[in-house]
């Protein structure tokens, strides 16, 4: 079956995020995201999963390792298990992209008090 927002998985994240499950098993997920201007989510990191966060349209802040990057539309950055990280949409316009997790990040997020 073809999958796609329409007909996957939906979720409400943050304060007016959104999330769609691609695939949601065991073993991966893949989930594709909209962050509105503005919005971000919790610095954390995971002890287990490894996530790649690939931008379909717009630009998203991601501060990895006290570095701040820029992942711009058809970029992409790699996240290694135990790296504090958290993503950030700081421009004026929405932003999409894909997260894959290996092994799925959900129940292994550890989040950091600031």
């Amino acid at each position: 079956m073809k999958i796609n927002k329409g007909n996957s998985e939906h979720y409400k994240w943050g304060n007016s995020c959104d999330g769609w499950h691609f695939v949601k098993n065991d073993r991966l997920s893949i989930i594709q995201e909209l962050m509105p201007p503005g919005s971000e989510e919790t610095e954390h990191y995971h002890q287990e999963a490894e996530q790649f966060f690939y931008v379909l349209d717009g630009i998203l802040t991601i501060e990895m390792d006290e570095k701040v990057f820029s992942v711009k539309t058809n970029e992409g950055l790699h996240v290694l298990p135990n790296v504090l990280h958290q993503v950030k949409n700081t421009s004026k316009k929405s932003v999409e992209f894909l997260v894959i997790s290996v092994p799925p990040s959900h129940g292994d997020r550890i989040i950091t008090e600031k």
